[in-house]
């Protein structure tokens, strides 16, 4: 999410509803309109959106001190998963293993703006005297969802992973590339996908997903 604050601006409504003098802007500003196209035509075969404004925070432990492991299960409300590629769920969270040290904390629900950073301050917070870290990452990066029956299709025609989903469900996660963006990609259902992709890259992101899928969804 990119956050701006202007003094002079009054309440703006966005897609995490209104905030004073707070201005928030996807970073699919630039392709609106295509993506708007597309959603207005979208069937059943392929659907692409976004989950626009969550938390997402890196962090960054060693799960053999207890300390760190107790801070950590306070806030969140759950363990951290320890095989690679595993998903755990916590109380209005996900956590995603990115490394033996390494995870990625993902929100349920938008972050509201007027509030900075509420999740990296509880984690920083529990981390007290502990060595670890939690880093917020939300305004370098956006969560795309795409859904259909073609969905895993038209990843397959940009992603090297076998996404066989007797290979690859729900509960897992794993880094990957889309032709040439980086992505942490999560299914969500037999047929349901979150993306986690760069600022930087979302608006090709986009352009390039719906240039694969265009061909899959007639």
């Amino acid at each position: 999410m990119w956050n701006e604050t202007r003094g002079t601006v009054s309440a703006v409504d966005r897609a995490v509803g209104k905030q004073t003098g707070v201005w928030q802007e996807s970073p699919l500003v630039g392709a609106d309109a295509l993506l708007k196209k597309h959603q207005a035509g979208a069937n059943a075969a392929f659907r692409l959106g976004e989950r626009p404004f969550l938390e997402l925070v890196i962090v960054r432990g060693d799960t053999r001190d207890a300390a760190f492991v107790q801070a950590i299960e306070s806030v969140l409300g759950c363990a951290l998963p320890q095989k690679p590629n595993t998903i755990a769920q916590g109380k209005g969270y996900d956590v995603l293993w990115l490394g033996p040290d390494e995870w990625l904390v993902r929100s349920a629900q938008s972050h509201d703006a007027s509030r900075t950073a509420p999740l990296q301050g509880r984690l920083g917070a529990a981390f007290a005297g502990v060595f670890a870290s939690a880093v917020d990452i939300g305004s370098g990066y956006t969560v795309l969802e795409i859904s259909g029956t073609r969905a895993r299709e038209v990843l397959t025609r940009g992603c090297p992973l076998d996404l066989h989903p007797k290979l690859f469900g729900p509960g897992q996660c794993a880094q990957s590339h889309y032709f040439k963006a980086s992505m942490t990609l999560i299914p969500t259902g037999a047929e349901s996908f979150d993306i986690v992709v760069r600022r930087s890259f979302a608006d090709y992101f986009v352009k390039i997903m719906l240039d694969a899928a265009e061909p899959l969804m007639s």
